[in-house]
């Protein structure tokens, strides 16, 4: 058998493509020919020859074509993986293999065009300039959760007969459309509730009730968007008759020692303010870390620039497109729509996934040069943690993972979060205060 390296050239088609070229001498071609049709000859049968005993030519006639397309996987895939071995290509898809077959007495070629992970050596990370937010929760924030909390307790009162309907309020009313004089039976509907102000029907339909007063009945027409889903309808004057049948308000409870008796878990209101406190200042902290990556990430992205495999951008794309997917489902949209959708936006991830892919190897790279690890331990932990999340035992989460190979992913987050602190210590960090919504000030 030749040398690999004797029958192999490799050509860089770019920093991210390589092509393997391949020449297999005809002696090597045969041996292997041979030993094919050696295991073909112990298990053909074929009337007037005993099994095992078949010559050469017979099995020729039968079963060249199978014989020869084994001869051919055989060989690139020896050739192709020891090359990868031996020259230490890290390969990030499966090759395009281009080959047209054996001829006798005749080297055997073929070639093999593969995307490879780019050689990055991240550089000017060190020192970055950041600002970074202070996670403080301001007044109003507070309120606005407070406000959110009472509104889960919130009661429905009917409204005295002299009331105009109000942005905020809850309506009851029959409506039909009319279209050329023609009612339409999608815009026909008895009792319906409609909130008014929350922009859920089309758009100049909430404004025309407003004053409007329970009993009352009202004609107008509505011109739909151009852009209306429903093209039968897109750009159409549609005349609307409504009535009001009911009107009602939000009543919002006080929040006071009686509504904490709401909760089981909290004795007093100041537990309960001191709870949404915490959570607020967690969550901002969350948000800041997020924001804080993102911002080292482009700082990096600014001073390196290099090129990545598409089957690395395709793969994000399809995990964007997936989760997309996931939160319209649970969102209560149909699962056959959802993917259509998700589906539709592939274009628009392609900027946002190669930014993501850059910023995942850069990370490594940088965790490489600074000799950054993430050991057995730390990705113990975080599975136990997670688990603990889940409420699920840590043994039959960890097989899962280990069935999926999902484990490796743990160990790049925990890597990637170590390489975002380490850049952190060594960045130019000013700290941003913000003491009232919409005004920041800096502190050094």
């Amino acid at each position: 058998m030749s040398d690999v390296s004797d029958a192999v050239k490799i050509e860089d088609i770019s920093t991210v493509k390589k092509k393997l070229s391949f020449d297999i001498p005809w002696t090597d071609v045969k041996n292997e020919l041979d030993t094919v049709y050696r295991k073909v000859g112990k298990k053909a049968k074929i009337k007037g020859f005993r099994q095992g005993k078949t010559p050469r030519a017979i099995l020729e006639m039968h079963y060249r074509e199978e014989a020869e397309e084994e001869t051919v996987s055989n060989l690139v895939n020896r050739y192709y993986w020891e090359t990868l071995q031996e020259k230490k290509i890290p390969v990030v898809m499966q090759p395009e293999i281009e080959q047209k077959g054996i001829e006798a007495e005749k080297n055997f070629t073929f070639s093999a065009t593969v995307e490879v992970e780019p050689a990055v050596d991240p550089r000017d990370y060190l020192g970055l300039e950041l600002e970074k937010e202070e996670p403080v929760v301001t007044g109003d924030e507070f309120e606005a959760k407070m406000k959110e909390i009472s509104q889960m307790f919130a009661t429905m009162e009917e409204v005295s007969e002299d009331h105009g309907i109000l942005a905020g309020d809850f309506v009851t009313l029959d409506f039909t459309g009319t279209l050329a004089g023609e009612q339409l039976k999608e815009l026909k509907s008895e009792d319906y509730l409609l909130e008014i102000g929350s922009k859920t029907f089309v758009p100049g339909f909430e404004e025309q009730l407003i004053a409007m007063k329970k009993g009352d009945m009202k004609s107008f027409a509505v011109r739909f968007p151009e852009d209306y889903q429903a093209a039968h309808l897109a750009g159409k004057d549609i005349e609307f008759k409504v009535h009001i049948k009911g009107i009602r308000i939000k009543k919002l409870p006080e929040i006071d020692e009686l509504f904490v008796k709401n909760f089981e878990r909290y004795e007093s209101l100041e537990d309960l303010k001191a709870d949404v406190r915490k959570n607020l200042e967690e969550e901002k902290k969350r948000k800041i870390a997020a924001s804080f990556e993102r911002q080292i990430s482009d700082r990096l992205l600014e001073k390196n620039v290099f090129e990545v495999p598409d089957s690395f951008v395709e793969r994000q794309i399809y995990y964007m497109m997936s989760d997309m997917q996931r939160r319209m489902v649970s969102g209560g949209m149909d699962p056959k729509k959802a993917a259509e959708f998700s589906f539709k936006l592939h274009d628009q991830f392609r900027e946002e996934a190669t930014k993501i892919v850059m910023t995942v190897l850069l990370l490594k790279g940088i965790a490489g040069k600074e000799g950054l690890t993430a050991g057995d331990d730390e990705v113990e932990k975080q599975i136990r943690e997670i688990a603990a999340q889940r409420a699920q035992d840590y043994e039959t989460l960890k097989k899962s993972l280990e069935k999926d190979d999902l484990v490796d992913n743990i160990r790049n987050e925990i890597l990637n979060r170590k390489t975002y602190e380490f850049l952190e210590t060594k960045a130019k960090v000013t700290m941003i205060r913000n003491e009232k919504k919409g005004i920041s000030e800096a502190v050094k």
